[in-house]
């Protein structure tokens, strides 16, 4: 071994979090993980590498996490992701990393859409942590806690300029699932005296402003820039949630990686959940159509306002709301169980 690299590894062991060190391997990736699953497993290692250095995390394919257990011998394996697929096992990541006294943990980041198949991880890992705060308490086992997803530095942030060139009113930017139709439906004798901009698959069909097109993050992240309001609307898809018909509570990414982008969004909200993470002066929200009748006419033409709101919600963000702040938060609950 050559001494730049035994200096190196000697780095390595040397970097701590909290009095913490060692190596952590991130495993994810079932046969059809999504594109926007990809970008928070980034995201994730971005947080983690913010905690104990780049050059003490390795993301590896699930496929071949057990093998790299046993050569980069980590501390901790940390499994994300959707535990749905078949095809994705977790039994065999987790028998090895118990060989070498590794901690296991789980982050679930379908939660609650997935959660009648969460027996397939439930029994595996040392710590389940959800992303969901409401669907977390339906695990049948100890040790399962709730941790929200959140935004990257490196992938969602954009600088809040006073001098934006707004082309957009109203900006929508995802998968138009039932419910997504149902409350744009009921919003379009607002939006139609409106420059809107609804974009994802199954919006095509609602007529001008809409469209089928999927949009790459780095397109996203300067579409929010030119819009005066981003919708955020939540997500009804459920994959298998039929034995307790869980409600998601908690905001999805996309919240913290719009408000992190500088986005004056407005939530449609059908629970509170999303003032523990924002204040109605970060973040307003609407649940009908008079409502969001009432932020568009106080907001649209107030240029300085949203961007005073805007400018609050992305110093929120930085402060509580990065997967720094998420992993940190992961570590006191391992050092809190006794696990590191």
């Amino acid at each position: 071994m050559s001494a730049a690299i035994k200096e190196r590894d000697s780095k390595a062991e040397q970097k701590t979090v909290s009095g913490l060190s060692g190596r952590v391997l991130v495993c994810s990736g079932g046969r059809y993980e999504s594109q926007a699953n990809v970008q928070i497993r980034e995201s994730i290692m971005d947080g983690w590498a913010d905690c104990f250095g780049e050059e003490n995390v390795t993301a590896v394919h699930i496929s071949a996490a057990a093998a790299s257990i046993k050569v980069l011998k980590p501390t901790i394996v940390f499994a994300i992701g959707s535990y749905l697929p078949e095809s994705t096992y977790f039994g065999e990541v987790c028998r090895e990393a118990k060989k070498i006294g590794a901690v296991t943990v789980f982050w679930a980041t379908e939660d609650p859409y997935e959660q009648d198949a969460n027996y397939r991880v439930a029994d595996d890992f040392d710590v389940v942590f959800s992303c969901d705060r409401w669907g977390h308490n339906f695990y049948q086992r100890d040790r399962v806690f709730h941790l929200p997803l959140a935004a990257s530095p490196k992938l969602h942030y954009a600088p809040i300029a006073d001098n934006e060139e707004k082309t957009i009113d109203v900006l929508f930017c995802g998968v138009a699932f039932t419910n997504r139709k149902d409350i744009v439906r009921n919003l379009l004798p607002v939006l139609q005296d409106l420059n809107i901009k609804i974009i994802g698959p199954g919006w095509g069909e609602l007529g001008i402003g809409f469209s089928d097109a999927r949009i790459e993050k780095s397109q996203l992240v300067e579409l929010y820039r030119r819009s005066r309001l981003v919708l955020n609307l939540g997500r009804s898809l459920h994959f298998e949630n039929k034995r307790f018909i869980i409600a998601p509570s908690t905001p999805g990414p996309r919240t913290f990686e719009a408000a992190l982008a500088g986005a004056f969004q407005v939530f449609h909200e059908d629970t509170h959940e999303i003032r523990r993470y924002y204040s109605a002066d970060e973040i307003p929200v609407f649940s009908n159509r008079v409502d969001f009748e009432r932020l568009v006419a106080t907001h649209i033409g107030d240029d300085a306002g949203r961007l005073a709101i805007a400018r609050k919600a992305q110093a929120r963000t930085q402060a509580e709301h990065l997967y720094s702040h998420r992993i940190q938060q992961a570590l006191a609950v391992l050092q809190s169980e006794k696990l590191l």
